[in-house]
């Protein structure tokens, strides 16, 4: 796996045992390009794994990155994939469930990367929509498996876009203007 933009572009990163989706390099590319500038922006990637995502972001201009990933025993792989990053971060090993609830700031770009069997995802972006981690401008990012859907809405929060990536879908969310509220 390589980091496809941005001042860290064509690192090459190390994957957890497990871990492994071919699409990923071609997904990470194109959310990228659908985010744009992402200079002075902030970004939360829940389920880290290997960091790809926060390292994307933080190579393209994020100014704060933070990194939550369950599984303690990525923490020598993730760690390591961080080594180069020179923009500030911060790496959680805790449940992220557990991260959500306690959240005491908002972030402008959150992206959801689950394990696959993971079965509690329109459960969690409901926690997300109700949590301090959404602020009006807040972009949330799910992906996910085509045969487990997420739902349209969630709380306060509204897709607005579906991106298909072979198996895999991204779905975008952002919190609800007030008039599409009235109509929920």
């Amino acid at each position: 796996m390589r980091i496809t933009g941005g001042k860290y572009r064509g690192r090459r990163l190390v994957c957890p045992p497990g871990e492994i989706r071919p699409a990923m390099d071609k997904m990470r590319e194109s959310i990228f390009a659908i985010l744009g500038d992402l200079h002075g922006s902030s970004f939360l990637d829940l389920f880290a794994g290997s960091g790809s995502m926060a390292i994307e972001a933080a190579g393209r201009g994020a100014a704060r990155v933070t990194l939550v990933e369950r599984d303690k025993s990525k923490r020598k792989v993730l760690n390591g994939n961080l080594e180069f990053v020179e923009e500030p971060y911060q790496v959680f090993f805790l449940p992220v469930e557990r991260f959500v609830a306690g959240a005491r700031e908002a972030y402008d770009y959150i992206f959801v990367d689950a394990p696959f069997p993971y079965r509690h995802r329109a459960d969690l972006l409901g926690r997300i929509a109700a949590s301090r981690l959404v602020e009006p401008n807040s972009v949330v990012m799910f992906h996910y498996p085509s045969e487990d859907p997420m739902p349209e809405n969630a709380g306060t929060l509204e897709r607005t876009d579906l991106r298909i990536f072979g198996r895999s879908l991204v779905a975008f969310y952002s919190p609800c203007s007030k008039e599409t509220e009235l109509l929920l």
